[in-house]
């Protein structure tokens, strides 16, 4: 069975992108300071960072994440973990003559359990790493979400995307690591169902 999890950067008041996310900006305005834990990391950092990639079996994004970097040809010819499948929840298939690696991404209509499903089942006993503010939102609400991994720059952004906007509820988690360094505090829970 399938680990559903999320790892992502966050500043200290709970935002995962700062303000006006383009295309040219996938951060938003001021949001790149998320992610200087992977410029200058300290060898903790890059433990971290190494272990996030093992043993993915598929992805789970949602469309804004798969536009922002897909409309820049940010991927190229793969996805945001190489080769690995892709499911994206979106409301309308993109024409299919404009998808860079369509034996990566897989577009899901019908809802977060179909698309989780779905990707479970290509993942096997593998991790589904899910991509994204929203994908993450929509699989902690549904109860979905297994772990996740918060990478906490020390940082106040003061307004952009949040992380844990939208759920509708009370989630209990349950810290299973912690690795603290200069740049950030790494973070890992299990969420109690």
């Amino acid at each position: 069975m399938s680990t559903v999890a999320a790892a992502i950067s966050m500043s200290l008041d709970g935002f995962v992108t700062g303000p006006n996310v383009t295309r040219a900006q996938q951060l938003g305005e001021g949001g790149e300071v998320l992610h200087r834990w992977l410029e200058t990391p300290d060898p903790r950092d890059i433990e971290v960072l190494s272990g996030m990639g093992e043993g993915v079996g598929a992805v789970l994004m949602g469309r804004r994440s798969y536009d922002l970097a897909e409309g820049d040809g940010g991927w190229g010819e793969a996805g945001p973990v190489g080769r690995t499948p892709c499911f994206v929840l979106t409301h309308s298939v993109p024409d299919p003559e404009t998808v860079r690696a369509p034996e990566v991404f897989t577009f899901v209509t019908d809802g977060i359990r179909s698309a989780v499903a779905r990707a479970e089942a290509t993942a096997g006993d593998k991790v589904v790493a899910v991509h994204g503010a929203s994908a993450a939102q929509q699989c902690i609400a549904a109860g979905l979400m297994d772990e996740i991994q918060i990478h906490l720059a020390p940082v106040l952004l003061g307004e952009g995307t949040r992380l844990f906007a939208h759920l509708g509820g009370l989630f209990r988690l349950e810290r299973i690591g912690a690795v603290a360094t200069p740049n950030a505090t790494h973070l890992r829970f299990r969420i109690i169902r």
